[in-house]
């Protein structure tokens, strides 16, 4: 300043401002102060002297300022306003410029002294004692008392602002004392004078040793002391009046802002230890006896001294706090005082003011951790000291739990609003609403805490830290201000929250720096470590009771996070210091607030060092609000189920928890090494909060939110549904650490995780209620991290897996197996050093525990054990090498009763070996693998692994195929060795089908596993089976040795063979309803015996194929006739079998094995098939690999292997053939019982259940016979033949059922043939050409064959008739009633007549033929039909009759005249005479519906057969008998005559009366009766006979018809009659005629009598009324006009 000042410009403007002054002084006192305005004339002469003459002008003026400030100090006498003004302004110039010396101060103040008992211009005059004391220091003694006296007399007025004014001064004077003694003591500093020490006397002069300055401070101090006692000042003189508040403000200033002061000068010492402490105690004394009774709230006044005054108060405890934070170790024992006192002011009797100011005051220490210490060392280390660190943790405890409790509705406290917050204080009462509503609508709550509807406001009262206060600097309140609630409370909580922080975060860095030198090698501070225990055991007890009492009261996340954070840092710090007691509460008390309230977690209760449990019940149920303490306000966050088993319902999670449930993951994470016993408890809250929140294992053992299995599920809020995937994360990474524990640390862990999860064992027992499965997770996710060392951890890990994986309850043992499992991948996939290959100890450590999972009988734990080992083989499969039949054995352990899902598991297994790791695994283990494939085949419970393990069966045949050298050179190596151990112990090897080679035996064990299959109940899996086990020998059957196939014949296929022949004949014929679910079965299917009947089908099809095209093998087997007996009599019970479907396929296969022709040379190979024209039907069979002969035998590998056992195989030399005969015949006779068996007729009467084979069987079996007769040919003997033809007859009368017709016959109007029928008339016709081109003695058949023909001919008219059972006509049959219906044999039978015709007319002049009468029976045949004429069943047949009688007899009759004499056709003729005179005079009448046309038609077959007789038996009577000629005679007689038939209508009578038939006959009879070649008399006699006859019967028409005209009158006649008459007239005309043709001497004279005895009849009738009669009479009358004269002898008849 001084530098600034001297500056010629500063110095220059000085002097022109105070000449300025002085003239304007001298201008204003002009008049009224004359000797003012000369002194203020004088100073401006004296400035400019001073100006001119010296150069340091400012020096001068400084020398000269009493003179130069007098006219201004006069110019103030004056007291005059305007020129005091003016002049205190120039006096303050000068001394801003530092130009005032001691005396001129002296003066000035002196002055000013007097203007302030003036009462002038006071704040003028502050404001200049201020500038003379700051701006230098030439003010000292009793010139500066005077100075502050007087400022102290200002604050004293009445006027307010000069009051504050004076106030502030009085504060920056006494701060400039002291500030200029600090300022002195700094200009000292580096002289070393050490004062005498001070005497214990009280003499307040003794000052001496002390600088100037420091006296003034020192006196100063000393009267501020004697003012607040209320003593007179020693040095302050004239003081008129003084408060102790302003006192005690300044004493607490000066002690705050300048504590160096009283360190360093013992003086100053001496007056805080004598003077102010007992001071502070003495003004205590009220507050201390003072106890909140019920009288009156603190009035205005200071009050009697018993009563605590705020103000005094307040100042007394700001005091305190500067006392103890500056002077602590000065006043040791005071403080001690004080501290107690201190505590005693927090009781909840004080009043609330009180507490409150308290509160802060214990705050400002709570932030200075090292002071904490010291009062630690200083009194609760000492022995009989107060424990003071441990009473103020304590004593802040019991306020902060005081708060919570209510005060008694009598006391009256200086609050607003009774703490209930439950009066009529507005804010108190809105404040509890929120409380209550929660953050449910969205409201912002306000931080608070609620305890028992305490309801307790938080507010924003310091920064952390620092202990800002609020009443403490209330300095100008004198009532006790009210307090709003909560204050006290959050300063408290504060208080607490620094108090932890600070002396955590102290200890904590001195640990460190401890640790470090104890690092470098320093020794261990045995006296800090006590320290530091010392001020965790003092505090610890106290701290946890509040916090968690807050922690439970807290609603406010922030106020919570910073409560978890204290009891964190604490429990760590335990743990650090090693107070495992303190260090188990801290994080006892984080676990319960974790859980829900009243959750029974054992393991937080039987903890002895919990001192907090102020626990409350719940009444009655669990309920959704949980209790009415502090939970009412909680922001309930999930809902769940609690784990323990006791309370039942639901528990609830509130964000709180969840804060904790961090907190206490933080924990474990950060400080996991300190933990030890007591990561039990961690673990086991860790357990149920997962638990509630339903947080569920996954993979690799990490949570993720899942649900729970029962109960009312998990009710979680989108508020913590973001939270969970950060806890589960923090959950993983907390076991994540593990891997950086050292391996004691670990261990400690696996055990609390073994034990929790013995728990969680325990508790899930005889409970279906789902397990914690945290534990068994933790375990696992330990075990992956810590995989690098993981022998140390394998066996208990493991060991307690496994028995997990035994627990009843599901899910307890699925995370079991789960856990086990995920280790053994992880252990093998891991990167050992050294590797698992080298490894072979670790390698079957790690894949034991796998095996172990077998011994566990729960499906879902094989399931995982299978899941396991499916990863296994797909991620190490390669590397298994040893552990290959562990592998194999944990596939194969599979049993019906485990469930489908897991078999299905288990096969993909298999599978997978099979697909890719056949070729990796020894060869031993291969058989290993079809028995396990076999064994997924038999199992029942899934259908579809039943059939693809046979498909798996067939890829193992093919890779046995391709890599069969190699097989077999390792299975020999093996098998030698085995040997060589079996001879060395003396026992026989013990293998399956021993004898064979070992290779071989791997395909017997394959075959006789499918050989199983074959009979399994299910009939898809035979199915398949069977297929699988015919292709598999069909094609890689050349591998085997020839006797092995011994093996396969005798013991594989014909056991198989019985096998099914026995199922299926016991098999249950009950309808199957459907298969599993909804899948339909189709009726053919729908019985277990139709089910194995399709397996019969395909054993006998595949073993009839391998006979087939394995023969020439099977031929050199020694027994092979053996074994094709008991092949067909598998084939003969096959097709005798009730079963349509068998008994047809049994022909199938015998047909297929007939077409085991003998090899021949190829010369003779177009053989008598094609020249017999077998039907292509039976031809396409022999299309397979040339029948007999070898399949080409390419494949090198066959060879190859024969070559190793040295064996050819033997074929037949080419033209050397076999003797087949004998199973040739062998299956003829087997054909015939069958065709015998199955043709037979049932014995009983009606049954309707009786069987009756199928068309096709019946079919099949006959389509059999023309390849079976090739091979018999030679031997078929007529026995045989009469054998096959009763087969033939017994299977066309075969009826079938009404439900089959519509398939099998053609709608009946079509006269089509079935298969059947057609088959029958083949096998004749095969039978019928073998004689045409077989020798001679062959041609006897014929007869035999005729015969069986024409019996098939009669079934047109009268059809077969099957044992006594009733058939229908086909069409009366009703397709839905079970009848059995006749065929349409029509067709049939007509074929046949027409294979007769044929026949016939090939062989009509063979021997037998003539022999047997075979014209005979024929005709005898066809006599019914042509009998029956329309009452044929079908028009057709009567028809074809006629022509078919007409073609034999065209060829049969001339040979019959032939054979005349050797009488072999006598017995024809009478036959033939009743078929003419049945057919022509039919009893049966044509049809009403039947065509003119039609009519017509047939009239002229009728004709046709006259004319027949007319040329072919007629002109050669000579040649037949006479009976037989008369029979023919009387025939055509009756022709002549047309009866008439009362059926017709009139318009049709002329036609219907078959006038020509008529015509004919009676044409041929004449011309027959006249014939010149008379030979004997008797036919001249048939002729007479017959024409008198007819002679006879025309009179008796002619008169009946003469008579009946007369008596009609004028009625017409019946147009038959009138037909009649015109007929018979016709018939004369044509008599005449023929008379007058013939030679006179040939006709009798009777003849011609009776002619005449006409003639008057005939004229009779001229009188009738009809025009045709009269015309037909007309030309009947016209010959008789030959007759007008009597005849001469010789007439010689005209050509007329």
């Amino acid at each position: 300043m001084a530098n600034k000042n001297s500056a010629p410009e500063a110095v220059k403007k000085l002097l022109e401002n105070m000449q300025t002054d002085l003239r304007s002084l001298s201008m204003e006192c002009k008049k009224k102060f004359p000797p003012v305005k000369e002194a203020a004339e004088s100073g401006i002469v004296k400035i400019k002297t001073i100006a001119a003459r010296n150069t340091d002008i400012l020096t001068a003026l400084k020398e000269n300022s009493s003179e130069v400030v007098q006219p201004f100090l006069m110019g103030c006498g004056t007291k005059e306003p305007k020129i005091t003004q003016l002049c205190l302004a120039a006096i303050q110039r000068l001394m801003s410029h530092e130009v005032v010396s001691e005396a001129a101060a002296g003066n000035i103040i002196n002055m000013l002294w007097q203007l302030m008992e003036n009462g002038l211009e006071e704040l003028k005059l502050l404001q200049t004692v201020l500038v003379l004391l700051t701006t230098n220091t030439v003010v000292h003694d009793e010139v500066l008392s005077k100075a502050i006296v007087l400022c102290f007399r200002l604050h004293f007025t009445k006027d307010n602002i000069t009051n504050n004014t004076a106030a502030a001064t009085v504060r920056q004077v006494v701060t400039v004392v002291f500030e200029r003694m600090v300022a002195e003591d700094e200009r000292f500093k580096g002289m070393a004078e050490q004062p005498p020490a001070i005497q214990g006397n009280s003499n307040r002069r003794s000052v001496s040793t002390l600088r100037p300055s420091a006296k003034d401070a020192y006196m100063l101090f000393q009267d501020l002391c004697q003012l607040v006692n209320a003593d007179a000042p020693y040095w302050l003189v004239g003081m008129t009046e003084m408060t102790r508040t302003f006192g005690l403000e300044l004493l607490e200033s000066v002690l705050n802002d300048f504590p160096g002061v009283f360190l360093q000068h013992q003086e100053f010492s001496f007056l805080l230890k004598e003077r102010v402490c007992p001071l502070v105690i003495k003004l205590f004394s009220p507050n201390i006896k003072f106890r909140q009774g019920s009288g009156s709230g603190s009035s205005a006044s200071p009050a009697p001294v018993e009563k605590p005054y705020f103000p005094i108060c307040m100042r007394l405890l700001r005091v305190v706090s500067v006392l103890i934070k500056h002077f602590y170790s000065l006043l040791v024992t005071e403080c001690e005082i004080f501290l107690s006192l201190l505590v005693k002011f927090l009781d909840g009797e004080k009043p609330q003011w009180l507490r409150a100011v308290a509160v802060e005051s214990v705050h400002r220490l709570c932030v200075q951790p090292h002071l904490l210490r010291s009062f630690c060392q200083s009194y609760d280390m000492k022995q009989h000291s107060t424990k003071v660190f441990r009473d103020i943790v304590n004593a802040l405890g019991s306020f902060i739990q005081s708060l919570f409790i209510v005060p008694s509705v009598g006391s009256v406290s200086s609050t607003n609003t009774p703490a209930g917050g439950s009066g009529s204080g507005a804010q108190a009462s809105a404040q509890s609403g929120v409380g209550v509503v929660g953050t449910g609508g969205g409201l912002t709550t306000q931080a608070a805490f609620e305890y028992r509807g305490t309801w307790i406001p938080l507010m924003t009262v310091s920064v952390q830290g620092s202990a800002k206060a609020t009443y403490l600097e209330m300095l100008d309140k004198v009532e006790p201000p009210s307090i709003p609630e909560g204050y006290a409370m959050s300063v408290a909580f504060s208080a607490l929250l620094d108090l932890v922080r600070g002396i955590t975060s102290m200890i904590e860095r001195e640990l460190a720096k401890e640790e470090e030198a104890v690092a470098r090698g320093g020794p261990e501070p045995i006296e800090a470590q006590q320290v530091w225990e010392e001020m965790v055991n003092a505090c610890w007890c106290g701290l946890l009771a509040a916090l968690s009492l807050l922690l439970d009261a807290s609603t406010d996340e922030t106020a919570t996070e910073n409560i978890l954070k204290a009891e964190l840092t604490m429990a760590s710090l335990c743990g650090r210091l090693g107070l495992v007691t303190p260090r188990d509460a801290f994080i006892t008390a984080i676990c319960k607030a974790s859980l829900p309230p009243h959750y029974a977690l054992t393991a937080l209760y039987s903890n002895a060092a919990n001192l907090s449990n102020k626990t409350y019940s719940i009444q009655g149920q669990n309920v959704q609000i949980i209790s009415p303490s502090s939970e009412s306000h909680q922001h309930v966050v999930a809902m769940g189920q609690p784990l323990t088993s006791q309370p039942q319902g639901t528990v609830v999670l509130t964000a709180k928890n969840i804060q904790c449930m961090r907190t206490l993951l933080n924990l474990a994470h950060c400080h996991g090494a300190v933990l030890g016993t007591s990561w039990q408890l961690v673990l086991a809250t860790l357990q149920h909060l997962v638990w509630i929140l339903g947080l569920k294992p996954g993979v690799g053992g990490g949570l993720k939110p899942g649900r729970a299995v029962e109960g009312p599920s998990t009710v979680l809020t989108t508020a913590v549904m973001t939270d969970l995937p950060v806890i589960s994360n923090i959950l993983s990474r907390l076991f994540e650490s593990s891997q950086y524990l050292d391996d004691v640390s670990l261990h400690h862990l696996i055990n609390a995780l073994c034990s929790l999860s013995m728990e969680a064992m325990e508790m899930a027992y005889g409970t279906n209620k789902e397990p914690s499965l945290f534990a068994v997770a933790k375990l696992l996710e330990t075990g992956l991290v810590n995989m690098d060392r993981i022998e140390i951890l394998w066996r208990p890990l493991t060991a307690h897996l496994l028995e997990v994986c035994q627990h009843p309850n599901a899910r307890m043992r699925e995370w079991g197996a789960e856990a086990i499992t995920s280790l053994i991948k992880a252990g093998l996939a891991y990167k050992h050093d050294p590797p698992l290959s080298q490894n072979q100890r670790l390698h079957l450590l790690l894949l034991n525990p796998l095996k172990e999972l077998s011994n566990v009988l729960h499906a879902d734990i094989r399931q995982k054990q299978l899941e396991c080992v499916l990863q296994v083989l797909q991620s190490q499969g390669d590397s298994l090498g040893p552990g290959w039949p562990l592998v194999l054995g944990v596939i194969g352990a599979i049993r019906n009763d485990q469930g489908e899902s897991l078999i299905r598991t288990a096969f993909q297994c298999l599978q997978l070996v099979v697909t890719d790791f056949l070729p990796t695994m020894p060869c031993t283990c291969l058989q290993i693998v079809v028995d396990v494939a076999g064994s997924f085949g038999l199992q029942n419970q899934e259908l579809n692994i039943s059939l693809t393990s046979i498909g798996l069966l067939w890829n193992i045949s093919d890779y046995f195929f391709q890599r069969a050298e190699i097989i077999t050179e390792e299975l020999e190596k093996e098998e030698a060795i085995l040997l060589q151990q079996a001879c060395d112990k003396g026992e026989t090897l013990n293998r399956p089908f021993h004898p064979a080679p070992p290779f071989d035996c791997l395909w017997l064990c394959l075959y006789a596993k499918l050989g199983e299959l074959c009979v399994d109940p299910r009939p898809a899996v035979r199915k398949s089976a069977g297929q699988t086990m015919f292709s598999t020998i069909a094609a890689h059957g050349t591998l085997l040795q020839q006797p092995t196939w011994h093996i396969v014949v005798w013991k594989v296929l014909f056991h198989l063979l019985n096998c099914v022949r026995k199922s299926s004949t016991t098999a249950d014929k009950e309808k199957i309803e459907s298969g599993g679910g909804n899948i339909l079965i189709h009726h053919s299917r729908d019985t277990a015996e139709k089910q194995w009947a399709e397996t019969w089908v395909l054993t006998l099809a595949g073993v009839a194929r391998i006979f087939n095209t394995r023969k020439y093998l099977l031929q050199q087997l020694g027994d092979f006739f053996k074994a094709w007996e008991v092949l067909l009599d598998h084939i003969q019970s096959a097709a005798l079998s009730k079963n349509n479907e068998v008994s047809l396929a049994a022909l199938k296969s015998f047909q297929e094995i007939l077409q085991l022709v003998t090899p021949v040379k190829d010369s003779d190979k177009p053989d008598t098939l094609g020249a017999m024209d077998i039907p292509p039907v039976l031809m396409e069979p022999l299309t397979a690999p040339g029948p007999g002969r070898p399949l080409p035998r390419s494949d090198s590998l066959a060879e190859r292997l024969a070559q190793r056992y040295s064996t050819q195989p033997q074929l037949p030399p080419p033209g050397e053939e076999q003797d087949d005969s004998a199973l040739w015949w062998s299956a003829w006779s087997t054909w015939y019982r069958t065709g015998t068996e199955c043709t037979r007729p049932p014995s009983g009467g009606g049954d309707k259940l009786a069987f009756v084979p199928s068309q096709p069987f019946l079919t099949a079996l006959i389509q059999i016979f023309p390849a079976l007769y090739q091979h018999i040919a030679t031997g078929f003997s007529m026995d045989d033949l009469r054998k096959l033809g009763i087969i033939l007859h017994g299977a066309v009368s075969v009826p079938i059922s009404s439900d089959a017709s519509p398939f099998i016959l053609p709608s009946y109007t079509e006269a089509v043939l079935t298969s059947l029928q057609e088959a029958v008339l083949t096998a004749l016709d095969v039978l019928q050409k073998a004689i045409c081109v077989g020798p001679e003695t062959l041609q006897v058949m014929y007869p035999a064959i005729f015969e069986q023909l024409l019996q098939f001919v009669e079934f047109s008219c009268k059809p077969p008739q099957y044992g006594k059972m009733e058939t229908k006509h086909v069409a009366n049959a009703k397709y839905n009633q079970a009848e059995w219906v006749a065929l349409n044999y029509v067709p049939f039978a007509e074929r046949s007549l027409e294979v007769v015709v044929d026949l016939y007319q090939k062989t009509a002049c063979h021997k037998a033929v003539i022999a047997e009468k075979v014209l005979q029976n024929i005709i005898k045949t066809l006599r019914v039909p042509l009998g029956l004429k329309y009452a044929c069943p079908a028009e057709s047949t009567w028809k074809l009759a006629v022509s078919s009688l007409l073609k034999v007899l065209s060829i049969g009759l001339p040979v019959a005249r032939q054979q005349a004499s050797s009488g072999k056709f006598d017995t024809m003729w009478p036959k033939l005479a009743h078929a003419f005179e049945d057919f022509l005079f039919t009893k049966s009448t044509p049809p009403d519906n039947l065509s003119i046309q039609e009519f017509q038609k047939n009239e002229a077959i009728d004709v046709e057969v006259v004319q027949l007789i007319s040329t072919e038996i007629l002109p050669y009577a000579n040649f037949i008998p006479k009976e037989f000629v008369g029979q023919i005679m009387a025939m055509l007689n009756k022709g002549s005559i047309h009866s008439q038939s009362s059926s017709f209508t009139e318009a049709e009578i002329d036609i219907r009366m078959r006038e020509e038939f008529s015509k004919v006959c009676f044409e041929t009879l004449l011309q027959f009766s006249f014939s010149n070649k008379v030979s004997t008399p008797q036919e001249g006699y048939i002729s007479r006979m017959a024409l008198a006859v007819l002679l006879q019967r025309a009179q008796e028409v002619l008169h009946r018809y003469v008579e009946d005209e007369r008596l009609s009158g004028r009625c017409p006649l019946p147009r038959q009659q009138v037909t009649e008459i015109i007929f018979v007239l016709k018939a004369v005309s044509t008599l005449m005629d023929s008379l007058k043709k013939t030679q006179p001497e040939n006709v009798d004279g009777n003849t011609w009598a009776q002619v005449i005895a006409l003639y008057p009849t005939l004229v009779e009738c001229i009188t009738c009324s009809s025009a045709e009669v009269s015309s037909a009479l007309k030309e009947a009358l016209g010959p008789f006009k030959d007759l007008m004269q009597p005849p001469v002898s010789k007439v010689q008849n005209g050509e007329s």
